[in-house]
């Protein structure tokens, strides 16, 4: 399909799933009240989740359409601006940690990175269908990647990452407390993200470069790597995640409508009480309060 029409698709599906999804669009407004508070009239607050979904339809199919992409044109459909080229060239030798988050474009930063030659090894969840899941496995790897199930991913990225490779990772989810988990500030408010890619840095001496990949108007695309974060003694697992995050949370609040709003970025509340700065469906937790205890 020609670009124009991926564009007006992606916005017509993105319309459609904005209206019927009452329950995503009433998180997605939750979420926005909760980041933006008063600085977001409702008006604003429904363009920018209307849009969000849009985003996300233009991703998958875009995904699709990727099929098309080869070693050779490629570039024609993105711009990459380096906050970090002395460390992709030491990436290019002892490999490193890749991280995004669900905004913009995050499946074809990493399809670019492959025609790149920078192979990936990709955590991604299966679908409960497994012929849905092979499909998008096969697009995922069209480039050169290997996409991994969740299940045992850790002890195979640590032997990908020893072999000098590399692994890309979506780090804005909420996951549950524990060993794995740190609280960040996330617009203000305390929620529960993954260590993995700090912990796998810091185990073995390798940097985590965050980027985003940003959507054009015109149909391209806009790759922004921002530094390489090199573990250093002292600091904590806390301070790295949240190093990682301060750079998402800029790109964010400069294209709102391009972070996924429809999921539950703030599932726990942090203390025991009701606060209402935090979304509705925020629940008690007591690990998620004694986390925050511990980082207060």
């Amino acid at each position: 399909m020609p670009r124009g029409l991926i564009l007006a698709l992606a916005r017509g599906i993105g319309s459609l799933a904005y209206l019927l999804d009452a329950r995503g669009r009433r998180t997605a407004l939750e979420n926005l009240r909760a980041a933006f508070g008063d600085a977001f009239s409702e008006k604003r607050r429904a363009a920018v989740a209307r849009g969000s979904y849009q985003n996300f339809a233009r991703t998958f199919l875009d995904l699709f359409w990727s099929a098309r992409l080869t070693r050779e044109n490629w570039p024609e459909h993105v711009t990459i601006h380096h906050g970090a080229e002395d460390a992709e060239a030491r990436a290019r030798r002892v490999g490193a940690l890749w991280v995004t988050p669900h905004f913009g474009n995050f499946e074809l930063a990493s399809l670019f990175w492959g025609f790149r030659d920078f192979k990936f090894t990709v955590v991604a969840q299966d679908f409960k269908n497994p012929a849905l899941t092979g499909i998008f496995k096969r697009l995922r790897e069209h480039s050169g990647h290997t996409v991994i199930p969740q299940q045992g991913a850790m002890l195979r990225l640590m032997k990908t990452l020893k072999r000098q490779g590399h692994a890309a990772l979506l780090t804005d989810l909420n996951v549950e407390p524990g060993r794995a988990a740190t609280v960040i500030e996330c617009f203000g408010l305390k929620t529960c993200v993954t260590t993995l890619h700090v912990q796998l840095a810091r185990r073995l001496g390798l940097a985590i470069i965050p980027g985003v990949c940003l959507p054009m108007p015109d149909g391209r695309y806009e790759v922004h790597i921002f530094e390489a974060i090199e573990p250093a003694d002292g600091q904590t697992d806390q301070q790295l995640a949240q190093r990682v995050w301060d750079h998402f949370e800029k790109a964010i609040r400069e294209h709102p409508e391009r972070w996924l709003w429809m999921y539950k970025h703030w599932r726990y509340q942090p203390a025991r009480g009701r606060d209402p700065a935090y979304p509705d469906y925020a629940k008690a937790n007591g690990d998620f309060w004694k986390m925050v205890e511990g980082t207060s």
